[in-house]
């Protein structure tokens, strides 16, 4: 890529916002990815991008200007609900995400289809994350900036939680409240990302670094390193390329995303063999 490809690039604001916006979203989601990934939660981040579309329904129903407010509020509270029913044991975790999943976005979709007005928001399904505007990449850095915070101080419970619980609990780990602060984090990355990334494709962005970092990783720190790693160079490359050969955006980062992931799976399998 030359010089003036580059230039040409960066000569449109909505590019140069672009940019900024991946370089924000796809560390935060190579480095939730990791425990999503490790804890198994893979059905639990779909669900969470399910629900947006239930959230904005309520939006509409209320005549709340801005949906996006209870998208957050209805994403938060359905993080939590799944949390505590999981908790339960009533069934089987991945049993009542996939019941919650499917119900959430069956009332969503009937709610904002009610006289044919679902277009308007069929956007949503695969995202645009060239009408990211310089208001909505502040808010990014805001929540980029909870997450490290979060990231920082409450890792260590994690993963400690993540290895075992019943242990965690013995060393006067907070549990709940761990596992309750992780999904309001999911909820609030995922629900913020929906409008630029899309709801049909945000859990793949979530999962494929992460999972293309664990073919390779020996240990925790590689296992961050490289799903950050990746998440950017997806992200980046998916930019670049879908300017260049007019494809959207998100699909392309998923696609960059996916032949690292059996890139990385076909070496480890060669390195084992």
């Amino acid at each position: 890529m030359g010089l003036e490809s580059l230039t040409a690039f960066f000569q449109y604001g909505f590019m140069r916002n672009a940019f900024l916006a991946v370089l924000i979203i796809t560390p935060l989601f190579g480095m939730l990815g990791t425990m999503i990934v490790h804890n198994k939660m893979a059905f639990f981040s779909d669900a969470l991008g399910h629900s947006a579309l239930t959230g904005i329904a309520i939006g509409v129903v209320l005549g709340v200007a801005d949906t996006n407010v209870t998208m957050i509020v209805f994403a938060v509270a359905f993080a939590l609900l799944l949390n505590y029913i999981g908790s339960r044991e009533i069934a089987s975790t991945d049993t009542i995400i996939s019941v919650f999943s499917s119900c959430s976005v069956a009332v969503g979709l009937a709610i904002l289809s009610k006289g044919g007005n679902f277009s308007k928001y069929s956007s949503l399904l695969v995202g645009d994350i060239l009408s990211i505007t310089r208001k909505e990449i502040e808010y990014l850095l805001v929540i980029f900036g909870v997450a490290v915070l979060f990231w920082c101080f409450c890792f260590n419970y994690l993963h400690a939680v993540s290895i075992h619980r019943t242990l965690a609990k013995s060393r006067h780990i907070p549990v709940k409240l761990i596992e309750n602060l992780f999904a309001v984090v999911i909820a609030l990355i995922v629900t913020l990302s929906i409008k630029w990334v899309g709801i049909l494709i945000i859990n793949a962005l979530l999962i494929l670094p992460a999972a293309a970092s664990r073919n390779l990783s020996e240990n925790m720190r590689e296992y961050h390193f490289f799903s950050v790693l990746f998440s950017l160079f997806s992200g980046i490359m998916g930019l670049f390329v879908s300017y260049y050969t007019n494809v959207a955006t998100g699909p392309m980062i998923v696609i960059i995303a996916s032949v690292l992931y059996f890139s990385t799976y076909a070496y480890a399998r060669l390195k084992m063999s």
